[in-house]
Formats: structure tokens, C-alpha cells, sequence
């Protein structure tokens, strides 16, 4: 099987820190015209790497970008899942460049992007255009990359209902997680699910000098510490009611298993800058990450946070929540409890808001699938070792809705690091990640044609 050609390299690298120029936020009103130009751009690189065609869909938010190659109707349809909307860069001061002016620096491009998603997904449009020009397809592919998987995709169910037949396919391929590490690969048979909220306590109808009132009023900000407190036992374990009711816990097998993936916890704590681990009692770290469901808090706020002092009792504190999920857990009964839980404990003196922002349903994928296996041989051909099968932390919220809609299993085919940053400044993704996907990527296709 030849593999891409080495000429290439420059330019699909130069292709890719085009594409992380721009500024691509989703969940920012003043960069939809950003998006647009992002869905343009990824359509025409879809085009030119050999696709029959590319077709922008219009959604009521952000674009999604189609694109196919049908080459023999009796082969395969791999259908790729990909985003191109990004986080959010805040906050900007601890960058140490610019988010959206892509650097390379000890053979990693440092952008807003670089591995979450544009870098993971436009290794599945190179690969495309290198087995297009080297006349080895051994599947149908088709692309559907979304603009809205960091705002909770709001829009593509709606799309994948109203598009089945053009969606067709055999299995979903994404490339949205992470490795172990290069040395030690590894594929995820599952993402946790997730469940959003903000809560909101509000107080007096003004913010209140602190001396002369302090003590007498409720102070939202702290009245909001002690109800995210309360969360957690002395154990680290939820204390919501019913939280666990649906978890389905693993078998002491599996955690077996994961216990013998490649684990430095002491690196660990000296990559993150801390001299300790921290989680539910029990439960070793990466179980922590990957088998267990977790409420953390994303951002707080309220009073006065701007330079110096000022002595006040704010009138008003927020708090930002999420939850992630494991296997039975569901997004829908879990933020029900969310937003009953703050509003029963809220005391009096003040008023509770919860709002619900977004959320997605957990998911595992079976190792015994041909997609999986296809996944599996494909990492041991350009790795030279066989890939260890691990849980992921994280959530890519439309696996249940492929599942559904589409009656399609889904493969993690991911290139990334947990140390890339992801959702953090400095966010990054290894050159040799990037090529080393595009190498992967072909094989995939041509294993799943053979054991299909």
C-alpha cells in the first residue's frame, strides 16, 4: 500500500494553520461570519482532495459541511464525524502566542483548534486526497462535519433525521480523542456523557456595603460555595440523590484491564503542577476519568473581581456545572436532579435559578465490531504494536444520535494527547500526530473493506 507522499508534507501542514487562522468560536455571536468562512474553506479542501462533491448544508446556527466520495456501490461507506467550531481562546493572557496565529515549536503546532477538533478531522481529508491520487479507495467515504459540537450540537439532530439516506453508511469513524501516547497507542471504546448548567442565587436587590450589612443579609456568593459543597461527600462521593442510580459499574475484569494501560502517576502530577491526585475514594485516576461519573465546577462568579479592593456583598454569584456520565446514565433524568437539587437546598434569603445549557448521552463502542478490529489492525500496521482499548474522559455528545438515527456502530480512531490542552490556552498537537494519522487513516479503510 503506498503512502502519502513525502512532497506533500509541507503543504498539508501549511493547509492545516490556514484553517487555524480563523477564529472558528461557536458559541460567540460576532465570529459567525469566522464560521462561514471556516465551513468554505473545509468544503473547498474537501473538493480538492478528491471528493464528487461538497455541499454546504445551512442550519438554524452554523453551517455543516457534506462531502462525498462514491466510488463502488458494492463497497463500504465510511461515514466521517468531525467539527471545525472551536472553544473559546479566554483566557487570552495566558497564551503564550497568539490562538488564532498558529506557531510551531518543538515539532507542535500551538493554535486554538490544533488538535480539537481541525487537527484530528483534517487528517481524514488529506488521507482522502492521498488515496485518491494513489488509486488506493476501498471504501465510499462520506464527511459530515458539524460547526456546533462545542456548543452541544443543537442543530445536527435535526439534520441527521431529515438526511438519513444521504447519511448512509457502515460506520461512523471519528477522530476526536486521544492516545495514551505515541508509544503506547491506544483506542477508546467509550466517551462519558454530559449534563450542563448554570445556577444563579440571587440576593439583595443591590450590591451591599459589606460592613454595614454584612451579617445580616445572605451573601449569594458564599451561600453558592456552600451549595457546590455540598455536592460531595468528605469520600469525594456525590451526594446528589439518585445520582448513581443508573450507573453501570464495571466488572472487576475491566478494571483490571484498564489497570494495566501504560500509567506515570508521578509524571502526571509534575506535567499538571500539582503534588497530588484528587477524586472519589476507591477509584484509581484514570478510573476517576473514565469509568466513573464526576460534577465539577467550570467557572464561578460575582461581587467585585477587578483590581485592588472593594468591600461589597454582592447582590448577585453564578456558577457554570457540569456533570459527565457513564454507560445507563442519561443526560435528561441527571440534569432534572441537577436543578432539583440546587433549588431544594437554596435557604431563605435568597432566590435559586438553574438553566440548563447542553448535554449528551454517554457511549461505549464494541471491540469485537469490524469497525474496531479494522481500527485496531490499522494502528498496529503504522505503529508496530497493538493498541491498548481504554475508557475516555470526555464527551462527543452525537455518538448516541449516530446510534439511533443511523443504526451505526462508531470507531474512535484519535491522534491526540491528553497533555494537548485541549479547552485550555496553550492548546496544542504534535506534527509527527498529525502525519502519523494521515498515514493510519487509509488503513483503516482498506482493513474494514477486507473484514466487511
Amino acid at each position: 500500500m503506498t503512502q502519502f507522499d513525502e512532497a506533500n508534507k509541507e503543504r498539508y501542514l501549511n493547509e492545516l494553520l490556514e484553517m487555524l487562522r480563523i477564529p472558528s468560536i461557536s458559541a460567540n455571536s460576532e465570529h459567525k461570519q469566522d464560521m462561514i468562512k471556516c465551513a468554505e474553506m473545509l468544503k473547498s479542501s474537501i473538493l480538492q482532495a478528491g471528493a464528487d462533491k461538497a455541499t454546504l448544508f445551512e442550519t438554524d446556527g452554523h453551517p455543516i459541511v457534506y462531502g462525498e466520495k462514491l466510488t463502488n456501490p458494492a463497497w463500504p461507506t465510511v461515514l466521517v464525524y468531525g467539527h471545525y467550531d472551536v472553544q473559546p481562546a479566554d483566557p487570552l493572557e495566558l497564551w503564550n502566542s497568539g490562538p488564532f496565529e498558529p506557531i510551531i515549536k518543538d515539532g507542535k503546532i500551538f493554535a486554538r483548534g490544533a488538535c480539537d477538533d481541525k487537527g484530528q478531522f483534517y487528517m481524514h481529508v488529506k488521507a482522502l486526497e492521498s488515496m485518491v491520487a494513489n488509486n488506493n479507495l476501498h471504501t465510499n467515504i462520506k464527511f459530515c462535519i458539524e460547526g456546533e459540537e462545542e456548543i452541544g450540537s443543537p442543530n445536527l439532530a435535526k439534520f441527521v433525521r431529515a438526511n438519513k439516506e444521504l447519511l448512509k453508511a457502515d460506520v461512523v469513524l471519528i477522530s476526536d480523542t486521544a492516545m495514551i501516547s505515541m508509544d503506547t497507542p491506544s483506542i477508546d471504546t467509550g466517551v462519558r456523557g454530559l449534563s450542563y448548567i448554570e445556577v444563579e442565587v440571587i440576593g439583595p436587590n443591590r450590591d451591599l456595603h459589606s460592613g454595614v450589612y454584612g451579617g445580616a443579609v445572605a451573601n449569594p456568593a458564599a451561600i453558592l460555595a456552600k451549595m457546590i459543597a455540598s455536592c460531595h461527600d468528605e469520600n469525594n462521593r456525590i451526594t446528589i440523590p439518585g445520582f448513581y442510580d443508573d450507573v453501570l459499574e464495571s466488572s472487576q475484569d475491566e478494571r483490571k484491564l484498564m489497570a494495566m494501560a501504560p500509567f506515570d502517576e508521578e509524571e502526571y502530577k509534575k506535567d499538571l503542577g500539582i503534588d497530588s491526585t484528587y477524586g472519589e475514594k476507591g477509584y484509581s485516576t484514570n478510573e476517576r476519568t473514565g469509568i466513573r461519573p464526576t460534577i465539577e465546577v467550570n467557572g464561578m462568579w460575582g461581587g467585585y473581581t477587578g483590581e485592588g479592593a472593594k468591600t461589597v456583598l454582592p447582590s448577585k454569584a453564578f456558577a457554570k456545572i457540569s456533570a459527565r456520565l457513564v454507560p445507563n446514565q442519561s443526560s435528561e433524568k441527571i440534569t432534572a436532579k441537577l436543578i432539583s437539587y440546587f433549588k431544594s437546598i437554596a435557604p431563605k434569603g435568597v432566590q435559586v435559578n438553574v438553566h440548563e445549557h447542553h448535554g449528551g448521552e454517554p457511549y461505549l463502542t464494541p471491540i469485537d465490531s469490524t469497525g474496531y478490529k479494522a481500527a485496531a489492525k490499522a494502528i498496529e500496521k503504522t505503529f508496530g504494536k497493538s493498541p491498548v482499548p481504554v475508557r475516555g474522559g470526555g464527551s462527543i455528545p452525537i455518538c448516541s444520535l449516530f446510534e439511533e438515527e443511523l443504526k451505526l456502530k462508531i470507531v474512535f480512531l484519535g491522534f491526540g494527547l491528553d497533555s494537548d490542552n485541549l479547552h485550555s490556552p496553550n492548546e496544542k498537537y504534535d506534527i509527527v500526530n498529525f502525519y502519523k494519522g494521515i498515514e493510519t487513516i487509509p488503513y483503516f479503510h482498506q482493513y474494514f473493506a477486507e473484514l466487511s
